[in-house]
This record gives structure tokens, sequence and C-alpha cells, in this order.
């Protein structure tokens, strides 16, 4: 009988930990946005997700190696309001009530994943979000209008393989 409660006892123990574990790695995972507290400039951090249980620390920074000794005093910011840094929290907002710009369809609701919608950045080159870096978010939104992943693709396709892209303006329906 004892040993059947320490068994369970044991068991919710260890529940418990992985239950908050996991919320921790949820609520830190990503990648964020932050102004750096020494230059008040943007940098790209992730926070360390996976030993956010135990206390929030960088994994990464655009500012490393070179300040790789901070005092990470922007862990506070990040902290006081973890969602509003995320990069794809700001990208959401971003896409909030715009439509394409290639097609004119609206973007709808920005969902990150396989098929999500891109930009096209100041240089008219359709990037999709993994090629924007943290740091320069804020800067590449500013010049930057929306596309669909339809658009963005078929982009892609006529600047990547002209050779086999017949590239097409749409005529007006009558």
């Amino acid at each position: 009988m004892l040993v059947s409660a320490l068994i369970g006892f044991a068991a919710l123990v260890v529940l418990v930990v992985i239950l908050r574990w996991g919320r921790a790695w949820w609520t830190w995972r990503g990648d964020r946005v932050v102004t750096c507290p020494e230059n008040h400039q943007h940098a790209g951090v992730k926070v360390d997700a996976l030993h956010a249980a135990s206390g929030l620390r960088l994994a990464t920074c655009s500012r490393w190696p070179e300040k790789a000794g901070c005092g990470q005093e922007c862990l506070r910011d990040i902290a006081a309001a973890p969602a509003d840094c995320l990069v794809r929290n700001i990208a959401a907002k971003w896409y909030e009530g715009k439509s394409c710009a290639s097609c004119g369809r609206p973007i709808g609701r920005f969902e990150w994943g396989p098929n999500q919608p891109a930009l096209v950045s100041a240089d008219k080159t359709s990037v999709e979000w993994k090629q924007v870096p943290a740091e320069h978010l804020y800067e590449t939104l500013e010049a930057a209008v929306p596309v669909c992943f339809a658009c963005h693709m078929a982009n892609t396709l006529v600047r990547e393989h002209p050779e086999i892209a017949i590239e097409r303006n749409r005529r007006p329906s009558l």
C-alpha cells in the first residue's frame, strides 16, 4: 500500500514538473524583437525556452558574440509583455485589415505555418518571414507591402525560374 502511494505521489510530481516545463516552453518559444537597453536599437533574440521554467535567460541575440557578456536587461521587457515582442504576433498585427498587393484579395487572419502570407520588400522582392531578420523587422515592415501565399509563390517561381514561367498581366473583367 505504501509503495503504490509513493509511486502515485512520484507520478504526480513528475506530471506537475512536465506541465510546468511545457507551459514555460509554450510561453517563451519563438523569435522576438526587443530594444537593447545598451544602444536603444532593435535586436533579435530567442529566450532559452527549454530552461525557462527555472529562470529566464537568452538563448540567442543578434548582438552576439560581440555583446555575449551583457547583463540581459532586455529580459525585463520580455517578461513584462512576452506576447508583444513575438515576431509572429507583430506580423499578425501588421496583416490585420490588409489585402494582397498583387491580387487584391484580403489577407485574412495570419496563421504561422506552411501557407502563410509573405511581403514584398522595398527592393520589390517577395520574401518569406524566415528571410527577415528579427532585428530588422520594423524597418522592413515600414517599407513593405503584404502579399498572399499564392502570389508569393507565383512571384518566386517567376523570379527563380524565368525559363519555365510565363508572366501575364491580368485583364480587367468586363
